[in-house]
């Protein structure tokens, strides 16, 4: 009875290691174009980002509403003018520090549907990127954009929903396409916005 039940163990064992085995490399794989991760680095979460965030340290009022986009913690915060509403969105930003912008600035336009250009500049990095791409699910500003008074600067959606929360833009502040549909419809032409 013993010798059945080692056995029985045995063969257990032998099917659960060889399982486990031919899993490994699955496991082990990297995603093409994608480093491995050193083990010895510590990984940095972004959990500031969703911190709520008075309008005050930023702001000396709140006339036209104000929208606060945090490089750092890659968020946008926006408060209305009475401030009956206050909404806090995730976002994408520049890839590098380069690329990125801080300071003061104001929505001069709002644009449904934009069509977008790449800027010289990219066009020099990726002279294979197209001159001019129309509204559509190709389009790299989403389906909403609000321009801001400093030249090739946005705040606009995004098709690729992988971007949000990451380094991934080239001076533009990216919202999911329903946040920046829902900003949108609050921000106005005139609305003060700050890049920290």
């Amino acid at each position: 009875m013993s010798s059945k039940r080692f056995e029985f163990n045995n063969r257990r064992a032998f099917l659960a290691g060889s399982a486990a085995l031919l899993a490994t490399p699955a496991l082990a794989q990297v995603p093409a174009g994608q480093a491995e991760r050193d083990p010895t680095q510590s990984v940095r979460r972004n959990v500031s980002s969703f911190r709520t965030l008075d309008w005050q340290p930023y702001f000396d009022n709140l006339k036209n509403g104000a929208i606060l986009v945090d490089i750092d913690s890659r968020a946008v915060h926006y408060w209305n003018e009475d401030r009956s509403v206050y909404k806090l969105y995730p976002s994408s930003v520049p890839l590098t520090d380069d690329l990125t912008r801080r300071g003061r600035t104001s929505v001069v336009q709002k644009v449904v549907g934009p069509s977008w250009r790449p800027t010289p500049s990219m066009l020099q990095r990726n002279p294979e990127w197209p001159d001019f791409i129309g509204p559509g699910p190709d389009n790299p500003l989403g389906t909403h954009a609000l321009y801001l008074s400093w030249t090739y600067y946005r705040i606009h959606g995004t098709h690729d929903t992988r971007k949000i929360g990451r380094r991934s833009s080239n001076g533009c502040i990216g919202l999911y396409n329903e946040h920046i549909q829902e900003l949108f419809g609050m921000a106005k032409v005139g609305t003060q916005v700050l890049l920290i």
